[in-house]
Parts: structure tokens; C-alpha cells; sequence
């Protein structure tokens, strides 16, 4: 990777983005860092029969601060397999994207980004896709930060939010500092 380069060797230029990342820019920075994660995830057809598994989170900044990519190795029944989470921040809007990306299917498709922030000390992020024909709704819930533990909640809707059902629940607990 190309050495970073000062303000003053580029003749004071910066990125577009750089620095001046605004309110809420660091608002991930609990996550920064090595995690050994529980699973569990509701199993498909199923309101009550959840499968549970572990699995190891890294989470390191990218963008010069305004975004993070979050790599992860989960070990569940049916065969291990990594993913990742694409995180970027927009000073504009002082919102977050996040995308998943499932290795299991690495040609895709992304489904669209959740977007929002976090307030109060929870992040709420949401989207809207069709899925087979039907308006869903997804939210992913970061709750319960301390600097040694958090959780990630996704759960989805098919009556625009009026009602949800957690599908799938990571609990943290941080293994090395950031």
C-alpha cells in the first residue's frame, strides 16, 4: 500500500472527505478492534427454532476515518464461511451506510444499504428492498456498548416497520484492544 502522504508534501491538498469528518464520524470507533462473536440466528420458515454458533469479528477504519470494514469468520453448523460489513460515513447527512457482503455468494446481489445513526447511545439503521414481489423492511439494532461488549440485532418487517421480527442476534465481546 502507497505511504500515506502529509498535508504539507501535497501542498496542503486533502481527499474530498478527508479530515473534516463531522458529528458522528466516530461513532463505530467501539467497534474497532478483535471480537469473538455469539450467533444466533432464526432458522428460515421458523418463529422459534434458533440455531446458535460462534464465530471471530476484526473491525478496522478505512477512508481516512469516514468509513470501516468489519470481516468476519462465522462457524455455523451448516459449514463456516466469512462475511463482511461495508460501513461509510456521509458528513453531509451525518449518516451511515452499512452493506453486508456474504462470501458464500460473492457475486452478489447487495441488498440496499441500511442507513441512519446512531442517538442515545443506539444505532437504528434501516432500508426497504422487494423481496419476491413484497415490501420488506430491515433495521440493524448496535445496542449495549461498553468497551468490552456490544450487540448487533437485525430484524425485518412486512408491514413498514409496524411490526418486527428479529431474525438474527450477534452478541461481541472484545478478545483485543483496538
Amino acid at each position: 500500500a502507497p505511504a500515506p502522504v502529509s498535508p504539507a508534501a501535497s501542498g496542503g491538498l486533502k481527499a474530498a472527505g478527508a479530515g473534516d469528518t463531522g458529528a458522528g464520524a466516530g461513532d463505530f470507533d467501539f467497534l474497532i478492534g478483535h471480537w469473538r462473536v455469539r450467533h444466533r440466528v432464526l432458522r428460515k420458515g421458523s418463529q422459534r427454532d434458533w440455531m446458535e454458533f460462534e464465530g471471530t469479528s476484526s473491525t478496522r477504519k478505512v477512508l481516512g476515518g469516514q468509513g470501516n470494514i468489519e470481516e468476519n469468520l462465522l462457524a455455523s453448523p451448516a459449514g463456516a464461511y466469512h462475511a463482511m460489513a461495508i460501513r461509510s460515513f456521509d458528513a453531509k447527512s451525518a449518516e451511515w451506510s452499512i452493506w453486508w457482503l456474504d462470501g458464500r455468494f460473492p457475486l452478489g446481489p447487495l441488498d440496499p444499504p441500511v442507513r441512519r445513526r446512531f442517538q442515545d447511545g443506539v444505532g437504528a439503521f434501516y432500508s426497504d428492498d422487494l423481496v419476491d414481489g413484497k415490501s420488506r423492511r430491515t433495521r440493524y439494532l448496535w445496542s449495549k456498548i461498553t468497551p468490552a461488549t456490544c450487540q448487533w440485532d437485525q430484524a425485518t418487517s412486512n408491514d413498514q416497520g409496524a411490526t418486527w421480527e428479529t431474525n438474527w442476534v450477534m452478541a461481541f465481546n472484545r478478545v483485543a484492544p483496538r
